[in-house]
């Protein structure tokens, strides 16, 4: 009993400590043109001893990159008890403040933010974006404190959006119940159009920078179709009210999910046509796929996280691959695909993963483990060692989905395992290990999943997918992509001059020693002004066998290229071979049987 009334104390203590805490930030704009967020952090009842470390955090959640947001920290200062301060730079991303135990701190610094992406913050005079992770610090050992901020928009700004709680009666304010979740609350502020819908008993917010074609109406409609064939899946909803931010360039994509939020890059033109359109919905779909998996049902390595150094797993298969494999399943449930085009897309996953020669080399969970220095930083040789865990992780949903499906007989398929891992996240409040997730497959598959685990996750194995596809009562067949003609494996890109930009595993050109950054000159003794007179750029898909010299040979022909290497002139002869990239043929069996016809539905779901 003694015992217990004396975890008792400490427990009453400790949230007594903590409530005493008192951490606000004010956030504003003096020189947004000049990209710079003004940043007030003020504290109360915090100093224990004579100093405060203030860290902010070197990465963000769901991007997977050390970004070391601290380089864009500037004009550091401190005042304890209205008086300054001494400040000392301890660690790249720590900041300690003698404070002599004072009653109150305030710091002051400045934020650089000029990087456009979903995952950086971005300041101009017509919109700020702050991406939480890299504009706000927290105090070394009290992650789990709440805190509060101020938003004071600049000028004629009048629109802020987060998913962060309001706090009542005070205009642009909000509060977070800790620095988890403060990092994982994006910012939008400014005078984006904003509209609202609601689907699945839940609010959701739309915030659109940058205007575009959209039809506000149409998304409406749509966007709530995503969210209620997500939320059947999971049979519960989490959230009390959610926001897209929807940043619209000329050029734009991506996405980064969030807890009750999601940053989308968008073509501000794009909405028109059907493509961009799907598009839009393909990126809604992945991005709030992701309040379930990965910000609830998560592997065990993400959360709590450490926010200053490298957060490992091997499971961004599930994490991000199966994300990438579920937009399909939404779209397609949601009517806003039919089972033409969503076997299309299934199909054209599928091309992506077999024509990369790093496949052969590297595994799914190797993929994930490697996010941090592959994923996020490729180099010309990065598709002959690697493969995107988005990319195998799709098709291994895919071909886990077709195994749970027939072992079941069309009762049951990875719907249910998600959901039910879902559950069990809820209750044990952790992630998962990956043996957990196996053996959550195989309790409601009933079958053993060993083998699969090691040819598809832990291994290299070709992909059979012609018996997976069978399951469900699809044909499915592989052939030469580009029969009977001449292959190099050089991919270019023109610059000033044409110059390799990258080399495939085994092609012509890996065996015979043509380099990346070689500058091509000549192709059998035909100048390279020539060989470009009739190319139409830009041409992202530019390769050697695409100039004309190539192009009329023969497979087994050779070419003799000319090229200048450090200012010095080679001559490489290659010989032409047929390209190994394949392309894949599906069709539905019209004669399929009952159980391949229930296999079917189960998994595409309509």
């Amino acid at each position: 009993m003694k015992k217990i009334l004396g975890v008792a104390l400490l427990l009453t203590l400790t949230m007594a400590a903590k409530s005493q805490v008192k951490i606000g930030f004010e956030v504003s704009f003096k020189e947004p043109q000049a990209h710079y967020a003004e940043v007030e952090m003020n504290m109360s009842g915090i100093a224990t001893k004579d100093y405060v470390d203030l860290k902010m955090p070197v990465w963000t959640p769901g991007s997977y990159l050390v970004r070391e947001f601290a380089k864009n920290v500037e004009s550091f200062s401190a005042t304890a008890n209205g008086k300054p301060a001494k400040v000392q730079k301890v660690t790249k991303n720590t900041w300690r403040v003698y404070n002599a135990k004072a009653a109150a701190i305030k710091v002051n610094y400045r934020v650089y933010a000029f990087e456009i992406s979903v995952r950086t913050a971005f300041i101009d005079e017509s919109h700020a974006f702050l991406s939480s992770a890299g504009i706000f610090m927290y105090p070394a050992g009290m992650i789990k404190n709440p805190s509060t901020v101020k938003i004071v928009p600049f000028g004629k700004w009048d629109q802020v959006n987060t998913g962060l709680e309001p706090v009542a009666g005070q205009k642009f304010t909000y509060y977070a119940s800790d620095f988890d979740v403060l990092f994982d609350s994006p910012i939008e502020v400014g005078n984006q159009d904003v509209f609202e819908f609601n689907a699945s008993g839940v609010k959701h917010i739309v915030a659109m920078y940058g205007g575009g074609n959209y039809d506000k109406e149409r998304l409406k409609v749509d966007m709530a179709k995503i969210v209620e064939e997500g939320t059947k899946i999971f049979g519960d909803n989490p959230n009390k009210h959610y926001t897209f931010i929807v940043h619209n360039y000329a050029q734009g994509g991506g996405g980064l999910e969030h807890l009750n939020s999601t940053v989308l890059g968008a073509s501000r033109n794009a909405y028109g046509t059907e493509r961009g359109y799907k598009g839009f919905l393909s990126l809604v779909a992945h991005e709030y796929f992701h309040l379930w998996n990965v910000k609830r049902l998560r592997p065990i390595a993400l959360g709590p996280f450490d926010y200053d150094n490298e957060n490992y797993t091997t499971n961004l298969w599930t994490a991000e691959g199966f994300t990438s494999y579920y937009e399909n399943k939404l779209l397609i449930r949601s009517g806003a695909t039919n089972q033409t085009t969503f076997l299309n897309d299934i199909i054209g996953g599928l091309g992506t993963v077999i024509n990369t020669p790093g496949s052969k080399v590297q595994s799914a969970s190797s993929s994930s483990f490697d996010a941090w220095i592959i994923g996020y930083r490729p180099n010309e040789n990065s598709k002959n060692n690697s493969i995107s865990y988005y990319s195998k992780g799709e098709i291994i949903g895919l071909l886990m989905d077709l195994e749970i499906a027939n072992a079941t007989k069309g009762a049951k398929s990875l719907d249910d395992v998600m959901k039910a891992m879902y559950e069990v996240g809820k209750v044990q409040k952790r992630g998962y290990t990956d043996a957990e997730f196996k053996a959550m497959v195989e309790k409601i598959s009933g079958i053993s999943f060993t083998k699969f685990w090691e040819k598809y996750i832990d291994g290299t194995d070709d992909v059979d997918f012609e018996k997976f596809f069978a399951y469900a009562g699809i044909d499915a067949t592989k052939e030469i992509a580009s029969p009977n003609k001449p292959y190099t494996g050089a991919s270019l890109k023109v610059e000033r001059s044409v110059i390799v930009s990258g080399v495939s595993r085994n092609s012509p050109a890996w065996v015979q020693g043509l380099n990346v950054n070689d500058e091509i000159l000549a192709l059998d003794g035909s100048s390279i002004a020539d060989e470009m007179r009739n190319v139409r750029l830009p041409n992202p898909g530019l390769t050697l066998e695409t100039l004309p010299t190539v192009a009329k040979k023969q497979v087994g022909d050779v070419v003799e290229v000319t090229v200048k290497r450090d200012g010095l002139e080679k001559k490489i002869s290659l010989t032409l071979k047929e390209s190994p990239n394949v392309r894949i043929k599906a069709s539905y069996n019209e004669n399929a049987t009952p159980q391949q016809l229930a296999v079917r539905k189960r998994w595409m779901g309509v």
